[in-house]
């Protein structure tokens, strides 16, 4: 993984016993950080908790500073619908391969933690991966995801889904047996794929059933695209606790719009949260569009936004990048830059059943400092970011764009603007 790896920072280290709270860990403060209501602030971390928040310059306090200034700082993303076992597979299966990607325990474990470390790089220090269970692996590429979110602690929160393909008849009795286990094991979320299964219904019955026995969350993959079985889901799973989520449900946007309607109305009713994937399909679905965001947005359906495929056969040049996927909600669907990076952020940590986060004293120190001065244009042009997950900074991205001399004979013409290297301790300038 050499774009990748994970890097101890230096950033935290104090300076002295004043930069030290009173448990000895140490403080960080973020200096001059721009927030999205245009104020410049100081933002000091205690532990995993914002401490402080002041105007900039008015955190004074001895020890390790990060200097924001020409920063957005945010509350990082999380992703809610990532596929953890087939993360980094495409190169494996394209022409001139050597074969298809390697499904040994070790392997999935390795591609997981790369494609973990690449979304935490961008971002999100909180992911849900999708992972398949049953037929010829059993429950080896689970094993290999739990691994790989044991290997992960301290630098990002990672939940594994456990995804069986059959669960009705004959031929699901195993399958549903494995998921039980797959619970034991360590699988936080009940998934499952009701439109591969012949019984759709009885399969989300299972599901929700084994859900309620262990206290779980729900997420299911669906294409949407059945209003009859998206009614019988929202009467089925209606206001079940801890929650229930679909997705990626692109087949909602090709059904008419009254239809759709009503189907946005019943899902609303019963407080499902629709995953969309603005960045592309996955896990074999055909479709490239997305679901109908709007719709359901204004029928009061709770909507998050998440990467899905990532360089694997459905997507082989998927990102895994909330900005981006932000980005297309704001750019395709036209939502307000602040709506739609709230679908990848503290709407999808809401849904994923995570604590709000606010640049406020008291909440979470999970952020992401992005360079930029507007949402609008952090969201166009994300490329220096600062990742911040309980308190530290566990990754960094750094970009600088130069431009060469214009020609020397030609006539004098603008100053072209030149973005220049940061000087000693001055802090990030890219």
């Amino acid at each position: 993984m050499p774009d990748s790896q994970p890097r101890r920072s230096d950033d935290n280290a104090p300076d002295s016993a004043e930069a030290a709270t009173t448990d000895g860990t140490p403080a960080l403060v973020l200096s001059g950080a721009r927030l999205t209501d245009g104020r410049a602030v100081d933002v000091r971390l205690s532990g995993s908790r914002i401490e402080a928040v002041g105007t900039a310059g008015s955190l004074t306090t001895r020890g390790p500073r990060i200097d924001l200034r020409g920063y957005l700082l945010l509350p990082a993303p999380a992703e809610p619908h990532a596929h953890g076992d087939t993360a980094l597979t495409a190169d494996g299966t394209g022409p001139g391969s050597p074969g298809p990607a390697s499904h040994r325990a070790e392997d999935i474990q390795r591609r997981a933690t790369e494609a973990a470390l690449l979304q935490l790089g961008h971002g999100a220090t909180a992911l849900r991966a999708h992972v398949r269970i049953g037929d010829v692996q059993g429950l080896a590429a689970l094993e290999a995801v739990l691994q790989t979110r044991r290997a992960l602690r301290g630098l990002a929160d990672l939940t594994a889904v456990a995804v069986p393909r059959l669960l009705t008849g004959v031929a699901g009795a195993d399958n549903l047996a494995m998921l039980r286990d797959a619970v034991k094991m360590g699988a936080a979320v009940v998934g499952g794929r009701p439109d591969l299964d012949p019984d759709p219904t009885g399969y989300t019955a299972a599901v929700l059933e084994v859900a309620a026995e262990h206290g779980c969350p729900v997420d299911l993959h669906t294409d949407g695209d059945d209003p009859t079985r998206l009614a019988r889901l929202a009467a089925m799973a209606g206001g079940m606790r801890p929650g229930v989520s679909i997705g990626p449900c692109a087949g909602l946007a090709h059904l008419p719009l009254e239809t759709a309607s009503r189907a946005a109305d019943q899902l609303a009713a019963a407080g499902i949260t629709v995953s969309c994937l603005p960045q592309g399909g996955c896990a074999g679905s055909e479709r490239r569009t997305t679901a109908p965001v709007r719709l359901l947005r204004s029928a009061g359906v709770r909507v998050v936004a998440g990467s899905g495929a990532l360089r694997d056969t459905a997507n082989p040049v998927g990102r895994g990048d909330p900005l981006e996927a932000a980005y297309l909600l704001a750019s395709q669907h036209g939502l307000r830059a602040e709506h739609a990076y709230a679908m990848v952020s503290t709407t999808a940590r809401a849904a994923l059943g995570l604590p709000d986060i606010r640049v406020e004293a008291g909440f979470p120190a999970e952020l992401l400092a992005v360079r930029g001065e507007r949402l609008s244009s952090v969201l166009s042009l994300a490329y220096s970011r600062i990742v911040v997950h309980r308190g530290r900074v566990v990754a960094r991205t750094s970009a600088v764009r130069e431009y060469c001399d214009s020609d020397p004979d030609a006539a004098a013409g603008p100053d072209f603007p030149r973005q220049g290297r940061p000087e000693s301790g001055a802090g990030p300038k890219s």
